[in-house]
């Protein structure tokens, strides 16, 4: 990093020696030679205080991204009792609201800033989910299910956004860790259905029998309970005073800025920011000078370039590159697929569970509320070792991150056959316990090696595809429950195939980038 009594000639040579021209992607030199001081600024700031707390109001991005989607998995059966409708409307309302939310809060986070993005999206599922619960009909709830989802939505991509541009690299493994707070939603939410449900629901799946409203409230005090919980989540946000990006600021071309809230940060961490506005400004006007740019040592800080920035990671030579040689391709093609499958066939298992739960215990003469939700609460228990065992195993030499991402996803999918025999509500419960365990090590395993396994340089592109392919078959699964009897095994045969051929398909990734540094 250049010193600022450092000759002209001697700050040039600085950056080059850190900033290659060619590892630098997009026409935008400037932007993210800059970039890359503001990473290095953080870095010698450090791990603190700022960056804890933030580790807990972003883990509520988490926390919501896999309760919700949860949510309407909780509520079916009862919903299902009152209106009498076909179920999967109200998870393709859901699934659609999450595409647009991880879509739009994800591009807007660049233009209107992340701490907006980051103080609202929680509002908007606080508001709808509470409103839902006062739902008259099920086309009301199916769009309440809707707009909320848009702000579930996103939460992941905004959240992300943030802690990576605040955590030092050193510290970049916390990313992983977040995952954490994504197994307590799911516990949270079958903690509080269990009793409330259970307790004021009809009893049981029942098509022919009438269920009014006035013996039917569970549902509507559980929506009301998880949105004012998120109301909560939102005032504590509030509570926290996040800055707003220095790296959007900087992209805004609002570089004094982006050294106040480096300040800022280093001050609430007990320590000093060493990057002054006259290094960041010189280095872009050096570097924008030897790449004979026209702007004269500016970011162009329009709205324009700032969305031409975003979508750069779009364009063609960055997807080229994800293909770039015969094992590379590979790869890239393998992690489209993986991703895709198993966005269909998790939420077409896991989203219908507890209705599922429903209908086989009346198959075996166990019909209790109270009993199905039960069994829900013990599942996402047992998920949470599941997510910190992922950790240890991909670390171990025989296993890596490819071994563990295949035997945990095929086993996932051998469990779900395997629920397809039970005779009893106890060995049912069991084979859906070693489903919750093993599928969330996959999980755990499939958010680590993806963006591992992608250069550095298009890891953007590599993520946004993944990322769509994940959502856009997780619309599909709902499309596919209308045309399968949820209280068949129908739904579960398509899902655990689909597990089993994604697992045996990641046993062909060429890279396992256990112990390598990413590239």
């Amino acid at each position: 990093m250049p010193r600022s009594d450092e000759t002209p000639g001697q700050v040039r040579g600085a950056v080059h020696d850190m900033y290659s021209i060619d590892d630098v992607p997009g026409d935008d030199r400037v932007y993210h030679i800059k970039a890359r001081l503001l990473n290095n600024a953080v870095q010698q700031i450090g791990m603190g205080k700022y960056q804890w707390m933030l580790f807990i109001v972003a883990g509520f991005g988490w926390f919501a991204d896999n309760l919700w989607p949860i949510v309407t998995g909780l509520i079916l059966g009862p919903v299902l009792n009152e209106f009498t409708f076909q179920g999967p409307f109200l998870k393709l309302g859901q699934n659609i609201g999450l595409l647009i939310g991880a879509v739009f809060w994800g591009v807007g986070s660049d233009i209107w800033g992340r701490r907006w993005s980051f103080d609202t999206t929680l509002l908007i599922v606080g508001v709808f989910a509470t409103a839902a619960g006062a739902s008259p009909n099920y086309i009301a709830l199916c769009s309440f299910a809707a707009v909320w989802s848009v702000g579930v939505g996103g939460n992941l991509p905004v959240d992300s956004a943030i802690f990576l541009e605040f955590v030092p690299a050193s510290h970049q493994y916390l990313l992983t860790v977040l995952s954490i707070w994504w197994a307590f939603g799911q516990l949270f939410g079958s903690l509080v259905a269990w009793p409330l449900i259970s307790n004021f629901s009809c009893p049981g799946p029942n098509v022919t029998t009438p269920c009014p409203a006035s013996e039917n409230q569970g549902w509507r005090y559980f929506l009301y309970t998880m949105g004012g919980t998120m109301l909560v989540l939102w005032l504590i946000r509030l509570r926290f005073d996040l800055y707003e990006s220095p790296k959007y600021l900087m992209g805004r071309g609002r570089d004094s800025e982006a050294i106040e809230v480096l300040g800022k940060v280093a001050a609430y961490n007990g320590t000093t920011n060493k990057l002054t506005l006259e290094e960041l400004q010189r280095v872009g006007v050096i570097a924008n000078t030897d790449i004979e740019a026209e702007k004269g040592g500016g970011v162009d800080a329009s709205v324009a370039a700032v969305i031409r920035r975003n979508l750069e990671h779009l364009r063609g030579e960055h997807v080229r590159s994800l293909f770039a040689t015969r094992k590379l391709a590979l790869s890239t093609s393998l992690l489209i697929v993986v991703w895709a499958l198993i966005g269909l066939a998790f939420p077409l298992y896991n989203s219908f569970l507890t209705y599922f739960l429903l209908t086989r215990g009346a198959h075996f003469g166990d019909s209790s509320v109270y009993i199905a939700y039960r069994n829900q609460v013990i599942l996402s228990v047992i998920g949470i070792p599941g997510a910190l065992l992922a950790g240890w195993m991909v670390e171990l030499p025989l296993l890596g991150r490819k071994g563990t991402l295949a035997i945990s996803t095929v086993l996932t999918g051998v469990f779900l056959f395997a629920t397809t025999t039970s005779r009893s509500s106890n060995t049912l419960l069991g084979w859906n316990c070693g489903y919750s365990f093993t599928s969330n090590i996959m999980y755990g395993v499939l958010y680590a090696i993806s963006p591992e396994l992608f250069p550095t340089k298009d890891r953007g592109t590599g993520n946004a595809i993944v990322a769509a392919a994940n959502r856009v078959f997780g619309v599909m699964s709902p499309i596919v429950a209308l045309y399968a009897n949820l209280a068949t095994s129908v739904p579960i045969y398509i899902s655990a195939s689909l597990f089993i051929v994604s697992g045996l398909i990641a046993l062909f990734l060429p890279f396992d980038p256990r112990g390598r540094a990413s590239l």
